[in-house]
């Protein structure tokens, strides 16, 4: 039980979203030449990113919403907006992008940086909510239901609606 105590939904979406500006950095710093690289690491960014924005909005913004007041409703519509953008707009953009472009590394670049100003953004403002809403051992509960939620079918199929709406979004910019 003591090793519950220790886990922290906070300091797992915490690691993914360093996770992810690394990923970014490692992008930015390819050459129009590194297809390959580039591709495997979009892949990557998508892997990590999915599952956590999924959660994130099926599970823990709604918790939030449901026990805050008027300002912390607020910090989680702004939340889902970002993420509702990068969705529909940026990933798209970039997925619709040949990877030996300078297209493809404007639209990256865009990528990360939206990502790394959403993920401060929540880290300040949101888990501050979160660790005034909830006790440590509900953001344990949190963490454990967010690891079995990933291997779960609601989580795989979750995930997968999302890289199908991506397709489709990806396959219209693509066309335009």
């Amino acid at each position: 039980m003591a090793t519950d105590k220790k886990r922290d939904i906070l300091k797992t979406l915490r690691g993914e979203h360093d996770e992810l500006r690394t990923l970014f950095k490692q992008i930015n710093s390819t050459t129009d030449r590194a297809i390959k690289t580039r591709e495997e690491l979009l892949a990557k960014v998508e892997s990590g990113l999915l599952p956590h924005a999924k959660w994130e909005e099926d599970v823990f913004y709604p918790a939030i919403r449901d026990r805050a007041d008027r300002d912390g409703k607020k910090a989680i519509a702004e939340a889902y907006l970002e993420h509702h953008a990068v969705e529909s707009i940026v990933m798209p953009e970039v997925k619709a992008s040949e990877p030996g472009t300078p297209e493809f590394a404007g639209a990256a670049k865009v990528f990360g940086e939206q990502i790394g100003h959403h993920a401060s953004e929540e880290e300040s403002t949101v888990f501050k909510l979160a660790r005034e809403l909830f006790s440590a051992a509900e953001l344990s509960e949190f963490d454990e239901q967010y690891e079995q939620w990933k291997g779960s079918a609601a989580g795989v199929a979750s995930v997968g609606a999302a890289k199908v709406k991506g397709a489709i979004k990806t396959a219209g910019r693509t066309l335009a």
